[in-house]
Formats: C-alpha cells, sequence, structure tokens
C-alpha cells in the first residue's frame, strides 16, 4: 500500500458483493486504479464521509420523486456537514476574550480563525451550496466560475468530455489564503480539474473541492492533476462501462436541473445560450495549454 493511502475500516463483506467485486475486476485490466466505499482505499488528502445521516441525506437527494425544492434543502443540509470536515485544517490564531462573570470582566485566551477565504461556486449547480458555506464562514468573499459541458459528451463520464468555461469574474489580485470550490457532483472529474487550475494560474496557494457525490474515475482523474488538492466527498460511486466503452456513473443526477426545476428538452443548455458562440469557441481548452485558459476578461 502507497504511504500517503488510507484503508477504510468496514465490516466484512458480504459474499455476493465479494463475488461481483472479484468478477469485475476481472472484466478489463483497465478497470479503474481508484476502488471505493467498502472495499477501497483514498489518499490522505481525500475525505469521504461515513456518517449515517449524510448517507441517508444523499439517498433521498437521489431519488427522481425528490421535487426541486426538497432537494435544494438536502443540498444545503449536506453541504452544511460537508463544509464542517472540509475547515476542520483552517489556520488558527490566538486572540484575547473578555468573559463577563458576576458583573465583572475576565480575559482569558480564544482562537479565531486567520485564513482570508474565498468560495468559489462552479455554476450553475454549485449554487446551492454556498449559503451554507456561508454560514460557516460568514467573513468569505464568493468568487463565481461558469462552467458547462459540451453536448455530444453530456451524461457521461468519459475522458474526452470538455468543459467550457463562460463566466469568470475573478478579481485581478489573489487575495486569499484558501478556495473552496464548490460542486454537487465529480463526474469526469475535467470541470474540477479545469477550475483547480484556473485557480492556481490566478495564485491561490490552497485549495479544497467540496462535492456530494463523486465518481471513482472523476476523483482519480483530479486527484493526478492536482495531488496537492484536498478533498472532501458525501460519496464515491463506481463507474460503469458501457458497451461504446464510454464511463458513465449515475450519481444524483443532474444537479442544476434538480435545483432549478428545469429539464433536457432544450437542444442547448441554458448556460450555453448565455454566450455567443464565438465566445464558446475562444474560451474552451486550448490546443497549447492542458487546463482551460482564463481569457474571458
Amino acid at each position: 500500500m502507497a504511504p500517503n493511502a488510507l484503508t477504510l475500516d468496514t465490516p466484512p463483506l458480504p459474499s455476493k458483493v465479494k463475488a461481483k467485486a472479484k468478477a469485475n475486476a476481472n472484466t478489463s485490466s483497465s478497470s479503474p486504479t481508484v476502488q471505493i466505499d467498502a472495499y477501497g482505499t483514498y489518499p490522505n488528502n481525500v475525505t469521504v464521509s461515513k456518517h449515517p445521516c449524510l448517507a441517508h441525506k444523499i439517498s433521498i437527494m437521489r431519488s427522481c420523486t425528490t421535487q426541486p425544492f426538497l432537494f435544494r434543502a438536502l443540498l444545503r443540509e449536506v453541504t452544511y456537514n460537508l463544509a464542517y470536515e472540509a475547515t476542520a485544517m483552517s489556520d488558527l490564531k490566538l486572540r484575547a476574550v473578555d468573559v463577563s462573570m458576576h458583573g465583572r470582566d475576565e480575559t482569558v485566551k480564544g482562537l479565531k480563525l486567520a485564513s482570508s477565504v474565498a468560495v468559489v461556486p462552479i455554476m450553475r449547480s454549485g449554487l446551492g451550496m454556498v449559503d451554507a458555506v456561508l454560514e460557516l464562514l460568514p467573513q468569505a468573499s464568493v468568487h463565481h466560475i461558469g462552467m458547462y459541458t459540451n453536448k455530444f459528451s453530456s451524461g457521461s463520464c468519459d475522458g474526452e468530455s470538455m468543459p467550457v468555461q463562460y463566466y469568470n469574474r475573478l478579481p485581478k489580485v489573489c487575495s486569499c489564503d484558501v478556495a473552496y470550490v464548490l460542486d454537487p457532483v465529480i463526474a469526469s472529474g475535467n470541470t474540477a480539474v479545469s477550475v483547480v487550475g484556473i485557480l492556481k494560474s490566478w495564485g491561490v496557494k490552497r485549495i479544497h473541492v467540496v462535492s456530494v457525490v463523486a465518481s471513482d474515475i472523476g476523483l482519480k482523474t483530479l486527484m493526478e492533476r492536482h495531488p496537492d488538492v484536498h478533498v472532501t466527498l458525501g460519496k464515491v460511486d463506481p463507474t460503469e462501462v458501457e458497451q461504446s466503452g464510454k464511463f458513465r456513473f449515475v450519481g444524483i443526477g443532474d444537479a442544476g436541473d434538480r435545483q432549478f426545476g428545469t429539464g433536457p428538452d432544450n437542444d442547448i443548455d441554458e448556460d450555453e445560450e448565455l454566450v455567443s458562440v464565438h465566445k464558446r469557441k475562444r474560451t474552451m481548452s486550448c490546443g497549447n495549454c492542458s487546463d482551460i485558459c482564463n481569457n474571458t476578461k
């Protein structure tokens, strides 16, 4: 086992689950090396919740009968709990605190958060996670980055899906010590990889991605491209291999559509409609770099 790997302590697997895992391992030599859930390992900078209440709420979020108002409420609750885990490594500094006791003030040693924090939701699905994080970090600044995935690869999490940046309002000068990237779902991992690359180019030294559900391949892609980034997740799902060879996972569905009550009926994504065709082409990944170019300003 690699020195940076963390083995999950779990009860013995049922024989059927063991047989299925063994069968999946023998089907293809190109199966993901990042195993998940009951029989997986994760790097030390990846935290996957094992709390039963969180698993219960995520299961309700998955259900197709869950209405948008309930989906939004659950997303906020789940994000709030994940944000507690994600902020556990925050820097602290000492401060003097005056406590009123029996008519007089007593000075005691206290602590306060020392880091300047930025919250970066990936629009549009990440918008539903912002308020929960701001309840924990009310002094944090919020910077929005808009991304969507080309329609030809919609619903798949294969390596060819191309994220497109259509909105970026990062200030010219980076003034934060740590950035929390909010995205309910990590599918292919390409969007998260691109946004992390944008934030690193902006000058952020510490980046933490918070997500409800990730595919095992998407998580692997993110950690291979940015091994220094911390990730906090509610769940990691296995990836299915379709007959076409593309990878696919269900997750919680389209988090944007499910939050705002929209559907896949339109030929053009509603985020894509906000940007003219020539700007869409200009904000795609160019052939000279691996990350999406930050040229929307």
